[in-house]
Order: C-alpha cells, then sequence, then structure tokens
C-alpha cells in the first residue's frame, strides 16, 4: 500500500509518500510562500526523487481541516484532482488529530493549538495508552481560557505543539494549573508523514471518499463570511 500525504493547512507545508511500514520520502517547508507555490512543485519533486510513478498510488491522504481556509483548499483541491485522474479515494484525516499523531507514546497529555486568531485556537485533546491512539477530545474552535479550564479539569501534565504555542502560550499559560512542556522543533508543527501514518490506519479501517465527495471542514467561518454576515446583521437592525 502506497499512500500519498498533503498537508496545507498551516504555516507548513508538507508532502509524504508512505507505506504500512516506511516513509519512503517527505517534504516540508516553512517559509514565506504561498501553499498555491510550493504544494505541487513539492509533489512533483518527491516522485523525482523516489523514482517512483504517481500511479502506484492506492489512496491520497489530505489533511481535511481545520486549519488556514486558503491552505485548506488549496489542499482539497490538489487532492480531489489527484484522486479523480487516478481513480483513487481519498482519506480524510482531522488536521488537529495528525499534528498530534507526531507525538508517539508519550504518557502526557497531548494538546495541539493551531492558531485561529481572534484569541481562539482549533485544539483538541489526545493521549497514547497501550500503544492505542486515543482522541479524549475531538477537534474544535475554543477560546483560550475556555481549553485552559478544560486542560485543568484533566489534572494532567501536558504537552502542547502546533503554532498556536506561539501565538498563544504567553496568554495561556498563566491559566493553567498544571505542569506543562512545548514539543521539539521537529515535532512541533504539521508533518506529512504523521498524516500518512494515521492515513492508513484510516484506509485500513475503511474511512474514505471519494475525489467528487471530499470537502474539507473548517469548524468557523471564514474572515470574509463574518465581515459578510455582520454587514447583513447591520442592514436588518
Amino acid at each position: 500500500m502506497k499512500i500519498l500525504a498533503l498537508d496545507s493547512s498551516g504555516l507548513v507545508a508538507s508532502v509524504a509518500v508512505v507505506t504500512e511500514d516506511k516513509v519512503l520520502g517527505e517534504f516540508t517547508v516553512n517559509n514565506k510562500k504561498t501553499h498555491s507555490q510550493t504544494l505541487l512543485p513539492m509533489v512533483d519533486e518527491v516522485f523525482k526523487i523516489l523514482d517512483m510513478d504517481i500511479k502506484e498510488l492506492d489512496a491520497i491522504a489530505v489533511a481535511g481541516g481545520p486549519g488556514s481556509f486558503t491552505g485548506l483548499r488549496i489542499g482539497a483541491s490538489t487532492a480531489k484532482g489527484l484522486a479523480l485522474v487516478l481513480n483513487i479515494p481519498i482519506i480524510n484525516v482531522p488536521t488537529v488529530d495528525s499534528l498530534a499523531y507526531n507525538l508517539y507514546g508519550t504518557d502526557k497529555l497531548i494538546c495541539p493549538m493551531m492558531d485561529a486568531r481572534r484569541n481562539q485556537v482549533y485544539t483538541g485533546l489526545y493521549e497514547w495508552k497501550e500503544g492505542k491512539f486515543k482522541v479524549l477530545l475531538p477537534q474544535y474552535a475554543a477560546e483560550i481560557e475556555e481549553l485552559a479550564e478544560t486542560i485543568n479539569e484533566y489534572n494532567r501534565e501536558v504537552i502542547f505543539l502546533g503554532d498556536g504555542v506561539e501565538a498563544q502560550l504567553c496568554k495561556f499559560a498563566p491559566l493553567l494549573k498544571v505542569s506543562y512542556s512545548v514539543a521539539p522543533i521537529h515535532l512541533s508543527k504539521q508533518r506529512g508523514a504523521s498524516l500518512g501514518a494515521l492515513g492508513i490506519e484510516y484506509y485500513k479501517a475503511g474511512i474514505t471518499e471519494d475525489g467528487d465527495s471530499f470537502e474539507p471542514v473548517y469548524l468557523r467561518m471564514s474572515q470574509a463570511e463574518r465581515e459578510r454576515a455582520e454587514k447583513q446583521e447591520t442592514t436588518f437592525q
């Protein structure tokens, strides 16, 4: 089984080709270029380096949201286009779950934090128990204060990762009543290899979609949609 993994949900763009027992190749970029400039060239380059025909793929795993609206659309359109051309399924992997999957085997409570702005993060709570990845609190958009209160209720040491740590932890940390740490830099952002590895588990469980039906999960309205709704509300008052 060979799976192409695509993640353009956040600041990092990451592409990987994985099998059930091996990461064949991974390409991750974290710079100021847009994902529309980097994602397809990265896909092309990883197949060139692997000397692999893209037709060998069995499925495409993609970070299905939440995350950057533009980034999710780029990842979704890339995955949909390839899946339709190759006639293979898409594996819709929740972005926050994939991020948490970076921290295999930790005994700490795992809390990914993706910056959602407006004093919010996209987050969830996870743990590894007896070698199994457990979703304790499915991904959602949370206010900083709300998340701190939830973590305190678990009364466990917690480890944070994601770009929301840099953006929000200085305001968030004083609210915590538990010990915490931050993931090291090589595990702190989205990685195509983690997305692909979790995608394989979804694939084995039969959780796939076709290219026509796949749509990313945004969890919130985009800024343009919020502004439009606020304008309409003002107009009708």
